[in-house]
């Protein structure tokens, strides 16, 4: 998923859509799968360098990938969807009752881990692979990638709410997979998410995507391993509880009574109930596809004296 938090960072991506023939482009992608400049050209019944105009800008935008193949006709240019959902935040540009922190995903305060598991920073593995005890070691504060075949993840979200403010949404942001050995690009896993102790649904993740490099990958990362997530934005308010835009359950910011004291623990999990238990891998700024780490924002409502 794309995720566009304010509109000037989507002008790129807003000026490719501005263009119908572009617009067309992405419904015969998402409808193929993938295509080639010939297919494409013939399906609009464009010339080969009207359609390279368009793809370019598409390309450009990060909504497409353009991988090359050697085809019977020589090379070929093959067209894919990079992203599968777009999201823009509008309300975001009107609210100025909020405030937002990122949290390197090494700053987790609680952690339970079983193989295949491990952590690494920009630079290399934190300790061993397979070995649950170095998710105690010091170091881990600098992980950028963690990964576990069940277990999870708790971290603390900063409370700076004053006594007369009110919690009004939590929006948490996070680049996610599941967890395979090496990896594999179907593999589904149900992925928990709690806030203080309080389930309030779950994501399948639909792999362990390892097809081509993440963007922000460091070189010494191994190419037989996997690569990136999906970017997922959750969100708690007071009429229920959704993943990208898509209600995941009732529960609301009442029923876990949060005031201006209370602790935030938000917790992913990947336990022994799911369907579907195949790990899970969080992805930091210097891993992955969006170059982030959790990104935590709270809305309040200010009460007038």
């Amino acid at each position: 998923m794309i995720y566009i938090k304010d509109l000037m960072s989507g002008v790129n991506i807003f000026k490719a859509l501005s263009s119908e023939i572009r617009i067309q482009i992405i419904e015969l992608l998402a409808k193929n799968q993938s295509l080639n400049l010939n297919d494409l050209a013939t399906k609009l019944g464009l010339s080969n360098g009207a359609i390279t105009m368009h793809i370019k800008k598409l390309e450009e935008s990060g909504l497409i990938e353009i991988n090359t193949a050697v085809g019977k006709h020589g090379i070929q240019k093959i067209c894919y969807l990079n992203e599968e959902k777009l999201m823009v935040d509008l309300r975001s540009q009107e609210i100025h009752n909020r405030y937002e922190v990122e949290i390197q995903v090494g700053h987790y305060s609680d952690y339970q881990a079983a193989p295949t598991c491990g952590i690494a920073t920009k630079d290399s593995i934190i300790g061993e692979f397979d070995d649950p005890r170095y998710f105690a070691d010091p170091l881990r504060i600098d992980a950028e990638m963690i990964w576990l075949a069940e277990g999870y993840l708790e971290y603390r979200i900063p409370n700076y709410l004053k006594p007369n403010q009110t919690f009004s949404e939590i929006q948490l942001s996070m680049e996610l997979g599941s967890e395979a050995p090496g990896f594999c690009d179907n593999y589904p896993s149900d992925i928990y998410f709690y806030i203080n102790g309080k389930e309030i649904g779950l994501w399948t993740s639909p792999g362990d995507f390892g097809d081509t490099r993440g963007t922000f990958n460091p070189d010494w990362w191994p190419p037989h391993l996997n690569q990136y997530g999906m970017l997922k934005l959750i969100r708690i308010t007071k009429e229920g509880s959704y993943i990208d835009g898509c209600r995941i359950s009732d529960v609301t910011l009442d029923d876990i009574g949060l005031d201006y004291k209370s602790d935030i623990h938000f917790r992913i999990a990947v336990t022994d109930g799911p369907v579907n238990k195949r790990g899970l891998t969080i992805f930091g700024k210097s891993f992955g596809n969006y170059g982030q780490g959790l990104l935590a924002r709270v809305l309040y409502n200010v009460q007038e004296d």
